[in-house]
Formats: structure tokens, sequence, C-alpha cells
């Protein structure tokens, strides 16, 4: 969830320092698709790393299992080399004693003499196969101890990767926590300023990571013009004074209408060009004061296209028609993140 409010926060942002000509409103919505779609690759691409590494940590373990039981095999291996070692030894004493005993006693029969280097031959060949099987054994383990050596070597390259990419999601999610703290606190101080037009053609949402000040028309325009009333120029001044207070704030003016066409003889051609023309009002009425940034400011109209109400009722026109003053925070820090 919080990836999907960062990649609506972003767009947000690059949607409000560009032009508001309908080509640029597409090129910015394709920006916010590409925007989406890297992201998702993005949380793929890390969910991907972190089951790598669980199952490289898992073959991990299994191996270190195989290598300590190799290492103690190898141990018994050795105990059985030094006793076949120890039975070389005495194969050899004996062969000696019977060599001697042959030559001392040579009242000894053939048959007696046979049956001895017969027992010393075999005890040869069982020697020579424990000996043999003891070299397995440990050209195995070296092969086994080479292949763990590789694997932890991998796994550790693997586990880099991943704790970079952590660190970054880490960052991610510690600077838009900052900004999502920010903009309640912002939400809040708005609410104070607005607190008597609340309720009266007024409300103040925070949702996507950006704030929304949504005003009726009866707040602000009599029907079919473009003039602010009194009334709502003095929410707007209000709403002026905290927008100074608080300049990493971007705003973006949206005018809406119903799907009424508009029956006007006054230069507007259509409810396109009345919803821009009612934005651009309120950008004239927040600008008076002068300490507020134009270039934090962005006209835009919507007209009857983008209705929060579709029953085509009389209720439901009311509320369609209507200014959203839309709040967002800057997110260079998050575009750093996101470039490194």
């Amino acid at each position: 969830m919080r990836t999907r409010i960062l990649i609506f926060s972003i767009l947000s942002v690059i949607f409000i320092s560009s032009c508001v000509s309908p080509r640029k409103v597409e090129d910015e919505r394709n920006r916010r698709v590409k925007c989406e779609e890297e992201n998702a690759n993005f949380t793929k691409e890390n969910k991907r790393l972190t089951e790598a590494n669980n199952e490289l940590s898992q073959k991990n373990k299994e191996l270190t299992r195989t290598n300590n039981q190799l290492m103690r095999d190898s141990t018994v291996m050795g105990k059985s080399y030094r006793r076949l070692v120890m039975q070389y030894d005495k194969v050899d004493a004996l062969n000696d004693e019977l060599l001697a005993k042959m030559k001392e006693k040579n009242a000894m029969t053939d048959a007696e003499v046979r049956k001895l280097l017969v027992e010393l031959q075999l005890l040869q060949e069982d020697l020579q196969k424990r000996e043999d099987s003891l070299k397995m054994a440990q050209l195995r383990l070296s092969e086994d101890q080479n292949r763990l050596e590789k694997i932890s070597n991998d796994l550790s390259q693997k586990q880099a990767l991943l704790d970079e990419k952590n660190a970054k999601v880490l960052e991610l999610e510690r600077v838009i926590a900052a900004k999502d703290s920010a903009l309640t606190a912002f939400k809040e101080k708005l609410s104070k300023a607005l607190l008597g037009f609340e309720g009266d053609g007024l409300t103040i949402e925070q949702r996507n990571g950006k704030v929304y000040v949504s005003l009726d028309e009866k707040l602000l325009f009599k029907s079919g013009k473009w003039v602010v009333d009194p009334k709502g120029q003095t929410a707007l001044s209000k709403l002026s004074e905290v927008l100074v207070e608080n300049p990493d704030i971007n705003v973006m003016i949206e005018g809406h209408t119903d799907n009424v066409p508009y029956k006007g003889s006054t230069g507007i051609s259509d409810n396109w060009d009345l919803s821009v023309k009612r934005s651009t009002s309120i950008v004239k009425i927040l600008l008076k004061n002068k300490e507020l940034e134009p270039k934090r400011i962005i006209a835009a109209g919507r007209g009857e296209f983008l209705p929060i109400d579709t029953t085509n009722t009389k209720e439901g026109r009311a509320k369609n028609r209507r200014t959203e003053i839309i709040l967002t925070p800057k997110w260079d820090e998050v575009f750093k993140v996101l470039e490194d």
C-alpha cells in the first residue's frame, strides 16, 4: 500500500510540475503508468531476491550439515586408517616372525608355510582395500568442501545485494513516513484555519499522500459564473496564509462542472472552458498574498469528465459542481532515493 501511495504521489508531483495542456496531462498520465510498472517490477524483484535468499540460506544449512557429517566421517576414517597401519605393522612383524621361524625350524611343513602365506596375502589385500576406501572418502570430502565454499561465496554476494535493496526500501519508507507525518500536521493546521467553513460547502480530506480541499459551487460561484463570492474569497485568503507557512506544499486547483451543457453568452464555449476559468480565478485570489510563490500553483480544468456522483440527479449534479484544491508535499527526497 505504501508503494502505491509513493507512486501516486510521485506522479502527482510530476503532474503538478507540468503545464495543464491536454497533451502534457496525457504525458504525465503515461509517466504515471510507467512509474507504476517500474515500482511493480521493483517490488517483484525485491520479492524474488528475498525468496532466493531464503532458498540459498536453506541450501547453506544443508551443506553445512553435510560438511559436518563428512568431517565426522573423515575423523572415523582417520581412526580406521591408523588401525590399519597398526595391523599392517603387525602383519610385517608376523611376516618377519614367520621368516625367522622358517629359518629356525626347517622342520615346518610346506602346508603350514602356505597357510601362513595365504593369511598374510589376505591381510595385505584387506589393508589395501581400506586404504583405497579412505582415499576416496577424503577426495569426496575435499570436493564437497569446495562446493560448499563456492555456494557460501555466492550466498554472501546475494545477501549483500539483498541488504542493499532492503536498505533502499527502508530509507524510502522512512522518507514516506516523514512526509505522511508532515502532511497530517499540515492538514490539522489547515483544518484549524478553515474551521468556520467546514460543513458549509468545504471539506478537507487526506488520501493518497495528498490533502484535498473540496469547495462546493455554492461557496465560491454563482451558477455559470467564475467570479468568487466574498465568503469564498475569505476562505481562500486563509488558505493562502497556511500555504505561505508551509513552502514545501505544492498546489493544484481543479475546476469541475456537471454534465449540463453551458448556455452562457460570455465567450465561454463549454463546461471545460468554465472549469478552467474558475480555477484561474481562484489562483488569482490566492496570489493576492504576495508571499505565496506562483510557481507552486497549477490551474487546471476537468469540466464534466471527473464526476464524483454519476446518478445524474439534481443532488448528484450539485456534488459534481465543485472546485478541488489538491495540496501535495514535495518529493525531492523520494526522487533522490529512487535515483540512487
